[in-house]
């Protein structure tokens, strides 16, 4: 808990101060109603003792506790607004260091553990900050003060404090120790239930489609009956602290007045009347002692869970970065592509992706790739954006190394459009002109142009409010074809050096994909272009076609070379055209 305290800014850290400072004040003024109440014993049984006496000791006793309850108030509200100030800012902070993951890291948390840490835990975070700061300082502080007010009084009444403070201190450890590897463990299992949870919406069609509901529904009650399970055990432990502690304080209290009695019945008048104040006292301290431990069975029953908590949200800002920025901007060149003995093994893989890897492409040149399932095309592409990093070997972009240049302006000069189109919550201009613009505003006509190039002009000015038209979450309320040519011409409203298009063509039609592509070419020459697909009509006439197969280069050149040297794309163009298309 105490790393996560470390991300306190200043605001912060003078919400805190000012809490303590407000904390010190209250303790104080409730530790005063004691004093005063002693003395209101002893006028009260002192022969004579004048009313107005007894009145202006009662006057001040209503008026430190009036004090006392409108800086706990206060104090509340400044503990309230650290907590969430606090969150506020660390859930920004987990946020900018995801988005700075590449997916090796994303994959090692996973996406359901990283939706968690940066939700229900930082919550947990600012519900035990808000609800058990003020706590956490108060108690000692009252313990300190109380102690120091009854040292030097009888050992009987001492003694029967500190074996009380002694069992509390040990229920506690126990608890703690008990209940804190449980909350660890419900963090963990509240990211499998969201893991679950998360599968059966995304996948909703397949479980439908294949009458699977009952088969989810049994494994996300499995998940739920393991969290449940988890969270009794935890909670049963804590259950043990609050009953202990009022039945101590209560035992105390009967404890200091059974042997005051005995005290007091061997004194004479004076010294009985003495001791008895002593002992109102003494019994009054004593519980608030008892009641600052009893105050923290709130924090010690969230204590465990939101260490967890912190420990997880740590791990994600502490966590090293394999992508790393360079100080590069710009290349010696322009529009030059070069692949180098290129390997790349994902983490935890037995055999590599990609093995040795050589090629390089020119200004204006279209390089293809072309394979089976898993031959490795993808991941060519996502070492050219640093989603991952070479194993060994190079990439060079205008005759620098990728690993050189700042990752903001590699990724400037690249217009993507990724194997799933993704669209996000927004509108179709929004979409196209996502992450960029031109002069702080949008370029309306380089939208609207981009949108012609990738075909969609006709369903997008066919939408409601046209280029103004929403797009749902995920791009729910249109096609897969509609959503691969938004994502095209995202692509395409960048004007960049570079085009990668990973299989975007695929949910396309053959005439809608040769006219995009004819634009494509008509608009964008100059543009050195990265097409993964798996038509040979989509690639045929490419300058470059690479063929892989099993993450090594098994083919190299045009079309038509490929078809009289490498067997692999004979095999693929033959299951999909015929001897006349192909002729």
């Amino acid at each position: 808990m105490t790393k996560i305290i470390k991300n306190m800014g200043r605001i912060e850290w003078t919400y805190f101060a000012l809490s303590v400072i407000l904390v010190i004040c209250q303790v104080y003024f409730d530790l005063k109603v004691p004093d005063y109440m002693a003395n209101i014993t002893i006028l009260v049984k002192t022969p004579g003792s004048p009313l107005s006496d007894i009145w202006l000791s009662g006057i001040k006793m209503l008026l430190c506790a009036i004090t006392a309850m409108l800086i706990t108030f206060l104090s509340d509200l400044v503990t309230s607004k650290l907590a969430a100030t606090f969150s506020l800012n660390l859930r920004a902070k987990v946020f900018g260091k995801i988005n700075q993951f590449s997916l090796e890291e994303i994959d090692n948390f996973s996406v359901s553990s990283l939706i968690t840490r940066s939700t229900n835990d930082i919550a947990t975070i600012q519900r035990f900050v808000a609800g058990g700061l003020n706590q956490l300082v108060k108690a000692p502080i009252t313990v300190a003060i109380a102690l120091t007010k009854i040292s030097g009084k009888h050992w009987q009444w001492s003694t029967l404090t500190c074996v009380c403070v002694f069992v509390i201190i040990c229920v506690i450890g126990y608890v703690v120790k008990y209940a804190h590897p449980r909350f660890r463990k419900m963090q963990v299992l509240t990211d499998e239930l969201n893991k679950a949870t998360r599968e059966n919406l995304t996948g909703i069609r397949v479980v439908k489609a294949y009458n699977a509901s009952k088969y989810q529904e049994d494994k996300f009650a499995k998940a739920n009956n393991n969290l449940t399970d988890n969270a009794m055990q935890a909670h049963h432990a804590m259950a043990i602290m609050q009953p202990t502690m009022k039945f101590l304080n209560n035992g105390l209290t009967i404890g200091i007045y059974l042997t005051g009695a005995y005290i007091i019945s061997t004194l004479g008048y004076n010294d009985a009347l003495v001791t008895f104040s002593e002992m109102v006292v003494f019994s009054t301290y004593a519980s608030k002692i008892l009641q600052a431990f009893m105050s923290l069975n709130m924090v010690f029953n969230q204590m465990p869970r939101a260490g967890v908590c912190a420990e997880r949200v740590n791990e994600v800002l502490e966590q090293p970065l394999s992508i790393l920025d360079g100080d590069k901007e710009e290349g010696t060149e322009k529009g030059t592509i070069e692949f180098r003995d290129v390997s790349f093994t994902y983490p935890g893989a037995s055999s590599p992706a990609l093995n040795k890897i050589s090629f390089s492409g020119k200004k204006g040149e279209t390089i293809a790739f072309i394979g089976a399932t898993g031959s490795g095309k993808t991941t060519l592409v996502n070492l050219v954006m640093r989603f991952y990093d070479t194993s060994s070997g190079e990439i060079l972009i205008d005759g620098i190394n990728v690993k050189d240049y700042k990752l903001k302006s590699l990724r400037s000069k690249i217009g993507y459009a990724p194997q799933r189109a993704i669209l996000m919550t927004g509108s179709v201009e929004s979409n196209i002109a996502y992450g960029d613009s031109r002069n702080g505003e949008r370029d309306q006509e380089a939208i609207r142009k981009a949108i012609e190039i990738a075909q969609a002009k006709d369903f997008v000015e066919n939408m409601p409010d046209s280029y103004q038209g929403a797009i749902a979450r995920g791009g729910a309320n249109v096609s897969g074809g509609q959503k691969q040519r938004l994502s095209i011409a995202r692509a395409i409203y960048r004007q960049p050096e570079f085009y990668i298009f990973d299989d975007a063509f695929s949910a396309l039609d053959y005439k809608t994909d040769r006219a995009l592509r004819n634009a494509l070419k008509e608009e964008t020459s100059g543009v050195t272009t990265l097409i993964v697909a798996q038509r040979i009509g989509t690639i045929r006439d490419a300058d470059k076609i690479i063929v892989l197969d099993e993450g090594g280069i098994v083919g190299m050149g045009t079309h038509n070379e490929l078809m009289s040297s490498c067997k692999t794309y004979q095999e693929i163009a033959y299951t999909q055209l015929s001897k006349e298309e192909l002729a």
